[in-house]
């Protein structure tokens, strides 16, 4: 593993150095999320004729977020520890990922069946199978796109002598956010055969 040098070590806090790395960092994922509310807004005939799916949005889009800083924070402490050089053949990686996962599973499926019943209360019916199937193939599509994501911006930040723990999480979220918002209209569309 490739340890920095004293002057770029990633242990050492900088505030010069964080704003630095950041700032442009988040001018170009503040345009990335642009998109997610052109997306969004685009949405806006089938999301009021479909007014469960409005409910589904935000939790979609904070799940699929959360999951992907849940893994970013677990390498990035892999790589604090210098326990990790994010080898294949690296069997606590894939327990890391094989949780994400299942942990989307669980979720997703939860959020189908909280939005039936809430769509039963307030008039906005769409059957279970379909909002089983809207959930969970946008929300395995969200988390895998989190974990690659993951690993791709903490890697890199690492690579490149940044503190994955100033970069990663942003980076994942906003990412994850903006790809959440369109996977999850894009697949609520083709199912409802809009």
């Amino acid at each position: 593993m490739v340890v920095p040098s004293a002057a770029g070590s990633l242990g050492t806090w900088n505030w010069k150095r964080i704003v630095g790395n950041m700032f442009p960092l988040l001018v170009v994922l503040s345009i990335i999320v642009l998109w997610a509310g052109i997306t969004l807004e685009n949405a806006e005939e089938m999301l009021e004729q479909y007014a469960i799916l409005a409910v589904m949005v935000p939790t979609m889009v904070d799940m699929g977020g959360n999951l992907g800083a849940i893994l970013s924070s677990r390498l990035s402490t892999r790589f604090h520890l210098g326990t990790t050089e994010l080898d294949p053949s690296d069997r606590e990686l894939w327990a890391n990922v094989g949780a994400v996962l299942a942990l989307a599973v669980t979720i997703f499926t939860a959020l189908a069946f909280g939005a039936y019943l809430l769509g039963m209360l307030i008039g906005s019916v769409i059957p279970l199978p379909t909002l089983l199937l809207i959930s969970l193939v946008s929300g395995m599509s969200v988390a895998v796109i989190a974990v690659v994501f993951s690993f791709a911006a903490t890697y890199g930040s690492y690579r490149l002598g940044i503190d994955p723990d100033d970069t990663t999480i942003p980076i994942v979220t906003n990412v994850v956010d903006v790809f959440g918002m369109v996977i999850f209209i894009g697949v609520s569309a083709i199912v409802l055969g809009l």
